[in-house]
């Protein structure tokens, strides 16, 4: 496989974990389903399938230094760091430019640094089997079967099969689907068509360009001023001035909704989540006999079931009577949440911005 590599993105901040998940910690630099971080588990599941020199990290200047010690093998050079967050059109784009001055026909898999996946032997089959398909020009995405009639994912609904002597069945992909409500989700279920987005791209790095070029000609603008200046002693001082020209959007929105040759590799049993809230970690850590997850505190239980109890600190935390309640403690700041509502920690987010409380963000 010398023509394929890893961009991961590590740049976001992964708001709807606050209080625990900060601007100087984000989501991905935490801790939360292990001992290890989210970032080095994204690292080290690509162990034996890439060697470090082609893990590129598209990162921001306040994040380089930890997670350069998280990941020593990593070139230092492979860090690609924006000056300030465009949104995952402009993390793509810097890193196709960075990467078509070697090799245009390279194939590049884009990999966000939160995920969880149980099951990293799936994952890389998965990811084969999408190289195989991207070595052709197609863009292709990861699908994940869905289990639930989850509302907080997007989905993608499969369209026929794609002709080809893949590892595994490939379908193009008949559409993008936002956010459904709870009744479309469960029609999506049901009807066996249709898949989560799981964020996870594979394509060749000319096929991504050339649809930057034809959806997002500002963007693809400000990438041909990148690739002239990069590597070169006028990097540093003209990069800033030329990114804040690209334009703020999401690859999904920006380019992949309407491309013109998308495929759909179906990735099951790869245990997936992509960790976006606290109710999120129910589905990945084991609870206890209570159906309460108990992380980093010493818990006294009375009749108190379905709870998460999360603090920062070591601390003694009693729950007597409760249920379906998510507790996060971070010293400064406290979270008490009902179970199904932390999607709308954003709305605590957007409160803080606008009341200018930027030591809690």
């Amino acid at each position: 496989m010398k023509e394929v590599y890893a961009v991961i993105m590590a740049g976001g901040g992964g708001t709807r974990l606050w209080p625990l998940s900060r601007r100087t910690q984000p989501k991905h630099l935490l801790p939360l389903l292990g001992a290890e971080t989210l970032f080095y588990s994204t690292v080290d599941r690509l162990r034996g399938f890439l060697p470090p020199e082609r893990i590129l990290v598209v990162t921001t200047a306040d994040q380089f230094d930890i997670l350069r010690s998280q990941a020593l093998s990593i070139p230092d050079k492979n860090f690609l760091l924006e000056p300030e967050p465009r949104g995952t059109a402009g993390v793509v784009g810097l890193a196709a430019s960075v990467l078509a001055q070697h090799n245009p026909q390279a194939v590049m898999c884009v990999l966000p640094s939160d995920h969880y996946i149980g099951n990293p032997e799936a994952f890389l089959s998965a990811l084969r089997t999408a190289v195989a398909v991207a070595e052709d020009g197609y863009l292709v995405t990861l699908g994940i079967p869905p289990t639930f009639p989850s509302t907080g994912y997007g989905y993608i609904q499969r369209a026929e099969l794609l002709p080809g002597a893949f590892p595994q069945p490939v379908y193009r992909a008949r559409r993008f689907v936002e956010k459904p409500d709870e009744v479309r989700a469960r029609q999506m279920l049901d009807d066996g068509e249709h898949f989560w987005n799981s964020g996870i791209f594979v394509w060749r790095v000319d096929s991504i360009l050339q649809e930057i070029k034809r959806q997002m000609p500002e963007l693809y603008q400000v990438l041909e001023q990148i690739q002239g200046i990069w590597g070169t002693a006028e990097q540093t001082s003209i990069l800033p001035e030329v990114w804040r020209l690209a334009p703020i959007q999401t690859i999904d929105y920006g380019v992949m909704e309407h491309a013109e040759r998308i495929a759909l590799v179906p990735a099951s049993g790869l245990d997936w989540n992509d960790v976006g809230s606290w109710d999120s970690l129910f589905l990945v850590l084991e609870a206890d006999e209570q159906g309460n997850l108990v992380r980093n505190v010493e818990f006294f239980s009375l009749d108190s079931y379905r709870t998460l109890v999360y603090a920062n600190e070591r601390k003694l935390i009693a729950a007597i009577g409760i249920e379906d309640l998510i507790v996060v403690d971070t010293g400064d700041a406290l979270l008490l949440c009902r179970r199904g509502q932390s999607q709308q920690v954003r709305k605590v987010i957007e409160w803080l911005k606008q009341g200018e409380r930027q030591e809690y963000l």
